[in-house]
């Protein structure tokens, strides 16, 4: 091994978020970490959610606020409106009322 190549292997200060701190060793003094063995929840079991940035409470936010149009939406219908699931259920939309209608039958004859 090259000499003059390689940084130095020192003892390394580690500090997380959650306040534990321990020693390792590593090429700088101070490392700061935002999840360590002691508070990941593979290690502990528990859910953590380490938020970057609000991205959390934005995420919470915005299921929140779909939440509550869904709870309005099944609250206040407007008259003649159709839910989806109707639609999907075999009653005909009204744009396709005219059309005609093929049949789901297979046109195969069978084999004698």
């Amino acid at each position: 091994m090259k000499t003059s190549i390689h940084p130095d292997y020192i003892e390394a200060h580690v500090r997380c978020t959650c306040g534990n701190e321990f020693t390792t060793r590593a090429t700088r003094e101070e490392i700061h970490v935002e999840v360590c063995s002691n508070c990941h929840p593979f290690y502990t079991g528990r859910q953590k959610l380490v938020d970057t940035g609000g991205r959390v409470e934005r995420f919470q936010r915005r299921m929140a606020k779909g939440r509550l149009r869904q709870a309005q939406a099944g609250n206040a219908k407007p008259a003649g409106a159709q839910s989806a699931a109707g639609t999907l259920s075999g009653s005909t939309p009204p744009s396709l009322a005219g059309a005609p209608v093929e049949s789901s039958q297979s046109q195969t004859q069978p084999a004698e």
